[in-house]
């Protein structure tokens, strides 16, 4: 592409993305990925490293065209390396942000405003971005890109040099879901196993230690599982009976388990029952039960649990006033939620406009504020790990 055609075309989104971000967010007339919060290395996707108050339209991606959205990072400073990764129903990975580890996996280590395809990479059906590395599962196995500092690419090779494109994970097959932390990695087989690499501090590998594997370990005593959640430095893993099973840091409560201990094997979340799904936050956690409720637990201390205190909980807290959640997102201290109504709301912290609705005001009480109304089509949200930028799709 020669250097006008592509000046043109960059313009042509622009003008796409200003367009969209003017129109109505109700199904039918605004067809995007949307985006809010900080946006220092562009990972809002929208073009700028502006800071963005009200969602965003992400260049050039629309809902119908995505399959999964995974934020990474952190937050404002350039160390924390926000960016985010999007799978496409077509198979193939885009990505954007900071890229100082190569965690867009574009083999190179600079940094993209708007989203751009992984070169070479097809035939995906997961992805996930954890704080400077992202993974992504074809045909079974698992791919790795972006920092090694910690061994979480799980290569096998004696390097912690970053990987700028994407690099086979030894030894794992039949693989169907990955989860992406705080330098270490989850990866969860069709056989119902749970198998993790990188760094082990904290127990986070749920292994029995806090060592540090560069290779890929198997949760030992952890079966049937049917789905995994991670955060920043903790896991969530559901069982095919309800069970939730935590490890990891504990410090915040993430764990569940009437404690504030690590732990580096699992235990059981407490006093929950019938779960349908689990969500993992950076230190907080959550659970949509059978009959439609949500609970909680894990670091409050900025109101990201919303149960109307500032106070860690060390068990699940059943959030009454919140029905209908159909996914949940949080980053450092803020949480947002996508809603059967297709509206998107949030809770909790919000000077850096995470909470998109406009403002920098955090909430009080149980209170809540919508970013996206009813009816805008909006069916997951995502947020950088440990930051504070939003995404709904």
């Amino acid at each position: 592409m020669t250097p006008p055609l592509r000046l043109t075309l960059l313009a042509a989104l622009s003008l796409a993305a200003l367009t969209a971000s003017a129109l109505p967010a109700s199904a039918g007339t605004d067809p995007w990925v949307r985006a809010w919060g900080e946006n220092a290395q562009g990972q809002l996707g929208n073009g700028s490293v502006l800071a963005q108050q009200t969602p965003a339209a992400v260049l050039g991606i629309t809902r119908d065209d995505v399959r999964e959205l995974s934020g990474g990072g952190g937050g404002a400073a350039a160390a924390a390396n926000p960016f985010a990764v999007a799978l496409l129903k077509d198979g193939t990975v885009k990505s954007w942000g900071s890229n100082a580890t190569g965690q867009l996996g574009n083999g190179t280590l600079v940094a993209q405003s708007f989203p751009a395809t992984v070169a070479g990479l097809s035939g995906v059906s997961e992805v996930s971005a954890g704080l400077n590395h992202a993974l992504a599962v074809k045909g079974g196995r698992v791919l790795a890109w972006g920092s090694n500092a910690s061994k979480q690419l799980g290569t096998g090779q004696d390097t912690t040099n970053p990987y700028r494109a994407p690099i086979p994970v030894q030894s794992l097959d039949k693989v169907k879901d990955v989860g992406a932390g705080c330098d270490f990695s989850v990866a969860l087989r069709q056989d119902g196993t749970v198998w993790t690499w990188g760094k082990g501090d904290n127990g986070r590998l749920g292994t029995g230690n806090n060592t540090t594997r560069e290779t890929p370990q198997k949760v030992p005593d952890l079966v049937d599982v049917e789905s995994v959640a991670v955060g920043c430095d903790h896991v969530l893993a559901l069982t095919a009976d309800g069970v939730v099973k935590s490890w990891g840091k504990g410090a915040e409560g993430q764990l569940g388990n009437d404690s504030t201990a690590d732990s580096n094997k699992p235990v059981d979340v407490a006093y929950l029952d019938a779960v349908a799904r689990i969500f993992a936050t950076s230190a907080s956690a959550f659970a949509v039960l059978d009959d439609g409720s949500l609970a909680g637990w894990g670091k409050n201390t900025d109101r990201q649990l919303g149960d109307g205190t500032n106070a860690n909980r060390t068990t699940p807290v059943v959030l009454d006033h919140l029905k209908g959640v159909q996914s949940i997102s949080g980053g450092a201290d803020f949480t947002v939620a996508a809603l059967d109504d297709g509206s998107v709301i949030g809770w909790g912290a919000n000077a850096a406009a995470q909470l998109g609705d406009g403002t920098t005001s955090g909430t009080t009480g149980t209170s809540t504020v919508t970013a996206l109304p009813p009816g805008s089509g909006i069916t997951h949200v995502a947020t950088t790990v440990t930051g504070k930028s939003a995404f709904a799709y």
